[in-house]
């Protein structure tokens, strides 16, 4: 008996030598707790009867300890537990891009070993805690686009290893940590020794890259960070050559205050010489013949000057360009007047946001959001119903070349035209309030998401029209990716972009085109001023980024889960591609993983789809995977016509009326 109460000790000790510390386990169950909305499911296991969080979405262990946490672009709402600092050997947190609210716990600053802090593209508040100066190996700091609040902790120059640091696009005051310092050998050696927090960041090690832009920030800039592009400390209260400030207005400066002469825009080319010390002239003194000739000469001179002006313009609009002016707005803020002389947007409607209020019932009507766009119905008077997509931006957060590629999304949107693509009927621009909005066509029986999931008040899709939707799915990027030019692709390719119309007709809605201007504006920010005018060729802006083989990957997994009814990441089974990984390679048990909730299906069309779905799944960049391959596969194979259905149909009445 003792040898097996023995065995059973070894057993135990064995199996929980090699377990996560329970500490670990429940501050991740405490940040779990926080969250108080995850419409993706990305939290779903975790599960606190589980004592083992290495297997949890977005969890890494590595020697029994949390090492890593990145649910980044999850939508998660909620707040970060300052429990999370009991992960003790954390090296990365990256919670880029949620809805993330309140503070930054000053916690986090006992997290010795972190390498990678990622708090970016939330809606974090409250100012930085000086407690992070405690993250010693801590290589990367991210906190841009928040609402972060109060001064530059002068503690991040006490991080000498660190390398990276972006807080871009926040509300942060006061000077820059170690701004006072002109020379930093004889402060370190003279009076200011004793004090090396006052040096701020010009006593660490130089960064490789900062992004102060877009703050209150105010006075000068440390000699220590001089080396830093300018854009990194634009659109700041601060004064400084060849760095574009905020308007007076927003730093809380009167106009008048200033007494130095605005800046002249590029299309102001008057001559302002000095004045010259000598009195002029008097005309009275010239003769009158004089006079006459310098008249008529005059006359002359400026009609041959205009003519060739006229010419000038003429070949310009030869070449389309987009003129973008800061100018003062009605509600006294810095506002954005754009002035397009250009063909790019004539062809589509421009609504105003009255209007649009009004169709989509004071914009009460909300059938879908993210952390980037709400998407509202509406029905626009003795028109047709519209789904109109706004952006969740504010107007500080808004610059020049935002707007540039706000427009060539509107005119690269307009121009697709195909029977399975979402028709874009025009746009909104206006400054008071703040609105930008793209308005689509509305697919009045909503997602393809929404059926095969059965949500509330949508029918279940048979397997006929299952493989119509699936034709037409593919239709409509052979169309995006071989027939126009240049090419298209859908930013986020899911059952969710799948908008189907009253007979079930799929048409795909890019609603995910406001990442794509953020990602093409933020790589090219620094090359486009925000003060006076600008012209800018829309060819020279950069192109829309074409994932063709992302959307054929995305396709396969858009299959299955056509097939199978399951969502792309399951609560019990994990990611689809995983879990019908074993089925796909064996015909003969492909059938498993049919939607249980069909009553028929058709063998032959099963086949090809599983055909199609590990070309694409197993495609690589290099192989000749195409859309115009796929489609013609699918279109030749897949019976759309219902004919297996209506046989199926029949024999059941037939054996029915045998039975009876």
């Amino acid at each position: 008996m003792k040898q097996l109460i023995l065995l059973f000790g070894v057993l135990f000790f064995a199996a929980t030598i090699h377990a996560v510390p329970p500490t670990e386990v429940r501050a991740l169950m405490v940040f779990k707790e926080g969250i108080f909305d995850d419409p993706l499911m990305v939290l779903s296991n975790w599960n606190a009867l589980d004592s083992d969080p290495c297997n949890w979405v977005g969890v890494s262990c590595l020697n029994d300890h949390v090492i890593k946490i990145n649910i980044s672009g999850c939508s998660l709402k909620g707040f970060i537990a300052e429990e999370v600092s009991q992960i003790t050997f954390l090296r990365e947190l990256m919670l880029h891009d949620n809805n993330l609210i309140g503070p930054i716990p000053k916690e986090i600053g006992l997290l010795k070993h972190l390498k990678i802090l990622d708090l970016g593209k939330n809606q974090l508040s409250g100012p930085i805690p000086h407690e992070i100066g405690g993250l010693i190996s801590v290589l990367k700091i991210n906190l841009q686009a928040n609402g972060l609040t109060g001064k530059l902790p002068s503690e991040l120059g006490s991080l000498k290893n660190l390398q990276e640091l972006r807080v871009d696009r926040n509300k942060l005051q006061g000077t820059f940590p170690g701004a006072n310092f002109t020379d930093l050998a004889s402060a370190m050696r003279g009076m200011y020794a004793s004090n090396t927090n006052a040096l701020g960041f010009c006593r660490a090690s130089p960064l490789k890259f900062a992004d102060f832009s877009f703050n209150y920030l105010v006075g000068n800039i440390p000699k220590c960070l001089e080396y830093l592009p300018r854009a990194s400390f634009q659109g700041n209260c601060i004064k400084y050559k060849d760095i574009t400030p905020r308007a007076p207005e927003q730093c809380g400066i009167s106009p008048s205050a200033s007494n130095k002469p605005p800046k002249p825009t590029v299309g102001d080319m008057t001559h302002h010489p000095t004045e010259d010390k000598r009195k002029p002239e008097s005309s009275s003194s010239k003769p009158a013949w004089l006079l006459a000739i310098e008249v008529v000469t005059g006359v002359i001179v400026g009609s041959v000057f205009l003519a060739g002006l006229l010419m000038a313009t003429k070949k310009w609009k030869v070449k389309p360009r987009i003129i973008v002016q800061w100018k003062k707005s009605r509600t006294n803020k810095d506002g954005l007047e754009i002035l397009i002389d250009t063909d790019l947007l004539k062809d589509v409607t421009r609504y105003s946001r009255p209007e649009l209020e009004v169709a989509c019932e004071d914009f009460s009507n909300i059938i879908g959001s993210s952390s980037d766009s709400i998407v509202y119905k509406g029905n626009m008077k003795g028109g047709p119903e519209i789904a109109v997509i706004s952006l969740n931006n504010q107007e500080e957060h808004w610059t020049s070349h935002l707007e540039l590629y706000f427009e060539k999304e509107v005119a690269d949107l307009a121009r697709l035209n195909h029977e399975n693509i979402g028709k874009l009927m025009g746009y909104c621009i206006e400054g008071v309030p703040f609105t930008r909005m793209l308005v689509f066509e509305y697919a009045s029986n909503g997602t393809l998401s929404e059926h095969l999931h059965y949500e509330e008040g949508c029918q279940p899709l048979s397997w006929t029209r299952r493989m119509m939707i699936i034709v037409g799915i593919s239709k409509g990027l052979k169309y995006l990716h071989t027939e126009i030019e240049p090419p298209f692709t859908i930013y986020e390719l899911n059952s969710s972009a799948v908008y189907l119309t009253e007979d079930f007709s799929p048409k795909l809605v890019d609603f995910e085109s406001w990442k794509t201007i953020l990602t093409r504006s933020e790589n090219n920010s620094s090359t486009i001023s925000n003060e006076g005018a600008m012209c800018v060729q829309p060819s020279s802006l950069q192109a829309r980024h074409l994932d063709i083989h992302g959307n054929i990957y995305s396709f396969g997994v858009l299959l299955l889960e056509i097939v199978t009814g399951r969502p792309p990441i399951c609560k019990d089974k994990g990611f689809l591609v995983d879990w019908a990984k074993d089925y796909l390679e064996d015909p003969e048990k492909m059938a498993s993983v049919v939607d249980p909730a069909l009553k028929h299906f058709r063998v032959e069309d099963l086949e090809a789809i599983r055909e199609v779905v590990r070309s694409c799944i197993h495609a690589r960049p290099r192989d000749k995977v195409s859309m115009q391959d796929l489609c013609a596969t699918l279109e030749s194979k897949l019976d759309t016509t219902g004919s297996s259905e209506l046989k199926a149909s029949s024999l059941a009445w037939a054996e029915l009326a045998l039975s009876s």
